[in-house]
């Protein structure tokens, strides 16, 4: 039996490793609507309400030594989950990497910029990734925003040029 025929037995793919795959004539669509969903659930936010972005853009984080402490296993619990996320979801790539940094000491004021991407998910939840058929090359457009050394933690930039 050939490897063609053995796949066209078992069907069109649609999960794959908590991935929802669609195919169609023009090319292949993934992301975790489902995932999300449940993420939404577990963390009690399937009631909130959405917000149009990730994060604040005048929010700066920083360590809060003075904020209030909150429950360490949930937040790393939310970021662990939203990390996952991240494979098809470049949107929250930032915002929760930020917020992944202080998993060591958590305070309330991390904890509302962890729900707001939640928050950010519910209305999002049906994006992913598109893939077009016959396309063999992409075009990368790249944005960016120095903010010279706008980083409270290590008085860094934020921004991060590569060459290509």
């Amino acid at each position: 039996m050939s490897k063609e025929f053995e796949m066209s037995m078992m069907g069109k793919l649609n999960f794959f490793l908590g991935l929802q795959i669609k195919q169609s004539k023009d090319g292949i669509f993934i992301n975790q609507a489902k995932y999300t969903k449940e993420l939404l659930k577990r963390f009690d936010m399937e009631e909130s309400n959405a917000f149009d972005t990730p994060m604040s853009s005048s929010l700066k984080l920083d360590k809060d030594e003075k904020g209030k402490d909150v429950n360490i296993k949930r937040y790393r619990g939310m970021i662990g989950s939203l990390l996952y996320l991240t494979a098809n979801r470049p949107d929250i790539m930032f915002s929760v990497c930020l917020c992944a940094r202080f998993q060591a000491c958590p305070k309330e004021s991390h904890l509302v910029a962890v729900k707001r991407i939640l928050r950010y998910l519910k209305g999002t939840h049906d994006l992913g990734l598109w893939f077009p058929k016959n396309t063999s090359y992409f075009d990368l457009v790249v944005y960016s925003d120095a903010d010279y050394a706008g980083c409270k933690t290590e008085r860094k930039s934020n921004l991060e040029v590569a060459n290509s």
